[in-house]
């Protein structure tokens, strides 16, 4: 594939290279990138990570799942019953594995190495910055996501250990759901934020996989064997209205995104080519549809219109065996949470140092303050808001609308231009239709993050 030159200049902002734009951030776990040097300039040069295809696979899998994971039944039950749900799904994953693809394309077009680079250079400053803010805000709402996740489960837990009704008048003032989220916070989740580095990582890969895979088994089982005390709502067949379908996709974009961290890890491949890129992103797609569709299915089959938009919490506190997944959860979401904060601090922290045009080389001391002023800022946002929003289905919805502008909005952004900018003077028949496929994408997921700002500001003054 041809180089190609895009908005390379990124120097807009009258500061230097290194105020900020090059912070690396959303790495995934697993991948070892290394700086660009100057030998890397061509496409030949970008064979140079360590990741196999298998390899590859397994980390782009791993970005995919996660919490997400617990709202799919009820996106089914949203969607008008299985057969909709499916096909929502089904076809929502060719725009989802196309986005990756193109990602990987302007990546290598660009010899950029993360997906705020990449929107930066193909896109040029305005753009690029919309991007960063929307990561920012978007790992500050799977934050709140994730506090509020930690505060269902263990309101399960905690049911169960004092043996008595989640939410009984005259329960102990320490098993109040605000109390043992704060708790938890303030005792694990804040010391893990504070570091300037997340070594740790690897370890909440382990934990992220092996949750997501036994929550999937256990719904399934629970499906097959189910508990006499669990009765079914009305299971619907077809959708209320293609208004309800819509509402599916917010769910569908939170779980399906892992775009990303999908340039990072691209670029960490032996063999970074965009052919062998779509393979892996196709198969990894198809693990993780297979992951959602056993969850989704079995989950609506079981409780069907009456699904909580936390599965987990429609299973009877006594079960021990869905004790254990939330346990899982509870533990992924801990080392997940320091994790989405990092990414988002460094996307506040390069928008700070490039409109301040300070180098990166600055003071240690200062660096420091700066970092726990705004871990403190973060983490006491997220847990206040959390404590306030008990509701998970009203985050997902939010920043499921978010996660179609990294799926949809962006990378069609960045193949429109990458097309404009090849200057042939006789375009082939198939440059325009890349170019109006760039131009459904943006329309696409411009559709889902209106509709869902729509529906949240409708319903908020509705309440």
């Amino acid at each position: 594939m041809a180089q190609v030159s895009i908005n390379s200049d990124l120097g807009e902002w009258g500061s230097s290279m290194d105020s900020g734009e090059r912070a690396r951030l959303l790495q995934s776990p697993c991948v070892d990138t290394a700086p660009k040097s100057e030998g890397e300039a061509s496409p030949e040069g970008l064979g140079r990570g360590t990741t196999s295809t298998l390899g590859a696979i397994f980390i782009v899998v791993n970005a995919c799942l996660g919490a997400g994971l617990l709202n799919f039944p009820a996106a089914f039950s949203t969607a008008g019953g299985v057969a909709a749900g499916v096909a929502l799904q089904m076809g929502m994953l060719v725009f989802i594995i196309s986005g990756l693809v193109i990602l990987a394309y302007c990546s290598q077009a660009s010899n950029e190495r993360t997906y705020q680079e990449v929107v930066w250079a193909v896109c040029g400053k305005l753009t690029g910055v919309l991007c960063e803010v929307t990561i920012a805000i978007y790992t500050f709402g799977t934050c709140i996501a994730f506090l509020i996740i930690i505060g269902d489960q263990q309101d399960k837990i905690i049911a169960v250990m004092a043996k008595e009704p989640e939410g009984a008048s005259g329960s102990p003032w320490y098993t109040d759901r605000k109390f043992t989220i704060s708790l938890t916070a303030f005792l694990f989740i804040l010391p893990l934020s504070i570091p300037r580095e997340i070594g740790f990582q690897k370890y909440a890969s382990f934990l992220s996989v092996v949750g997501t895979w036994y929550v999937t088994a256990i719904i399934i089982i629970k499906y097959i064997w189910p508990d006499k005390e669990m009765t079914p709502g009305d299971i619907l067949t077809r959708p209320a209205s293609w208004v309800a379908v819509f509402n599916a996709m917010p769910t569908i974009c939170f779980g399906f995104q892992c775009h990303v961290s999908s340039v990072p890890v691209f670029n960490s491949m032996r063999q970074p080519k965009v052919k062998t890129w779509g393979g892996v992103v196709t198969a990894a797609m198809v693990i993780a549809l297979a992951v959602y569709m056993g969850t989704g299915i079995c989950g609506f089959l079981t409780f069907g219109a009456a699904v909580d938009p936390d599965v987990l919490l429609s299973y009877p506190s006594e079960d021990m065996a869905v004790a254990l997944a939330r346990a899982f959860i509870i533990l992924s979401v801990l080392t997940s949470y320091p994790i989405l904060h990092f990414c988002g601090r460094a996307v506040v922290e390069g928008l700070w140092l490039r409109y301040q045009g300070m180098p990166v080389e600055e003071d240690v001391g200062r660096e420091r303050r700066r970092r726990v002023l705004q871990t403190l800022v973060w983490f006491l946002l997220t847990l206040l808001l959390a404590l306030f929003i008990p509701d998970i289905g009203k985050v997902i919805s939010v920043i499921g609308g978010l996660a179609a502008c990294f799926i949809f909005v962006f990378p069609g952004l960045c193949l429109i231009q990458a097309k404009l900018s090849e200057m042939e003077e006789v375009k082939p028949a198939s440059w325009w239709a890349l170019v109006s496929y760039g131009v459904l994408l943006v329309t696409l997921g411009a559709f889902i993050f209106g509709q869902t700002t729509a529906n949240a500001i409708f319903v908020d003054l509705l309440a």
